[in-house]
């Protein structure tokens, strides 16, 4: 049995007695493609700096007060909401001049968007639906070299948070003081350290390692039948 996060792994793993965790990996290549100057999408090239961008599904899973609560607290800043909506009306999206709902985008989209952001955030909501969560979009973020804002999910404290990766806030008025944090920290060191820590976690890597618990129960199977046939 595999699950996606260590916080699911800590409430399934004694409803198994084979159970490993697996958590999000990341197409390195791919999102460090952001790291280099690209042509920014139509849709974005008017928007000015800072960009503070979103990408993933935007449904119930999002704290919608403190999108709005970040938009109102610093009007010169512009939120970049990429992802398609679920679950919620589309009426139900704060509007404001400086907050761009731009819809859904292609995958391979992703890093000229990303490449024209300054700080991404995570602004979920603490609720039943993200209790579990291990979001993808943390190392993609990271790979992206755009440093990150979340809210304290728990896949997301431990280990990125507490290795310094990513920042942690709870509210609105905590996440602003984080990012004009990190709109004035020097990137290098960062990106030094998020390339060391991403290293092992390409999907290849993850899927030569499953295949290797895979095969183990592949082989004891086949071990017990043959002892049976004898």
């Amino acid at each position: 049995m595999f699950v996606g996060g260590q916080s699911l792994y800590e409430s399934k793993r004694k409803r198994h007695d084979n159970i490993h965790v697996f958590p999000s990996s990341v197409d390195a290549v791919h999102f460090k493609s952001a790291r280099q100057p690209g042509v920014d999408p139509d849709d974005q090239r008017e928007i000015p700096h800072p960009r503070i961008g979103f990408f993933g599904v935007i449904d119930e899973r999002m704290d919608m007060d403190i999108v709005a609560g970040i938009a109102a607290l610093r009007p010169q800043w512009q939120l970049v909401m990429i992802g398609p909506t679920a679950k919620i009306s589309p009426q139900s999206l704060r509007r404001a001049e400086n907050i761009h709902w731009l819809g859904c985008k292609q995958y391979q989209e992703l890093p000229n968007y990303l490449s024209g952001w300054d700080v991404g955030i995570m602004p979920f909501a603490m609720n039943e639906a993200t209790r579990f969560i291990s979001p993808t979009k943390t190392p993609e973020f990271l790979a992206a070299g755009v440093p990150v804002v979340s809210t304290p999910i728990t896949d997301v404290v431990n280990p990125y948070g507490a290795a310094g990766h990513v920042e942690i806030a709870s509210n609105a008025e905590a996440f602003v003081a984080k990012i004009d944090l990190l709109l004035s920290r020097p990137k290098a060191h960062w990106l030094s350290s998020i390339d060391a820590f991403l290293a092992e976690m390409s999907w290849d890597k993850t899927w030569a390692r499953m295949m290797l618990h895979i095969a183990s129960v592949g082989a004891e199977s086949k071990s017990a039948r043959e002892g049976q046939l004898v």
